[in-house]
């Protein structure tokens, strides 16, 4: 049975995000028994993922502080501090912070699991490009499949 629980703003396990930055684990899936993750994200200016899809669990951002871009698809959408963006699995997406200031997201992925990617890629030493962050996407139900939105769809 999953026990009720809280995290304090602040806590949680933070590791350097591979599009720079970082990302906090909020929720993993032992907390929650797999049902659900959920990641806050401090965004880079203009930065963002590449491509990819998740090939097992939706995605939900919420912008909690910034302008952000989200490719799904063929749609380009966009929300700004307390709008939010949704992708379901399988379906092709990146989201790119376009403001010139940092950016926070809080991502709710469903199920449980994406958590593993993150702690996967802080691991890697030495020079980490997309080839490797695909590397560990693969086994964690990730396929990158293009480049960052800002490269693909320059403002």
């Amino acid at each position: 049975m999953t026990s009720a629980f809280a995290v304090a703003a602040g806590d949680g396990v933070t590791l350097p995000a591979p599009i720079g930055g970082e990302v906090t684990i909020k929720a993993d899936t032992r907390q929650t028994n797999g049902a659900m993750t959920v990641l806050q994200f401090a965004v880079p200016p203009k930065a963002g993922p590449g491509l990819h899809s998740h090939l097992r669990d939706d995605e939900l951002w919420y912008v909690l502080a910034g302008e952000f871009r989200f490719k799904a698809g063929d749609d380009m959408l966009y929300a700004s501090t307390g709008g939010l963006a949704f992708g379901p699995r399988g379906l092709p997406h990146a989201f790119q912070n376009v403001g010139d200031e940092p950016g926070r997201l809080l991502v709710v992925t469903t199920p449980a699991g994406i958590e593993r990617f993150f702690e996967q890629v802080a691991e890697l030493t030495g020079p980490v490009d997309a080839a490797r962050i695909a590397g560990v996407g693969w086994p964690n139900w990730l396929d990158f499949t293009g480049p960052p939105i800002g490269l693909s769809d320059p403002l």
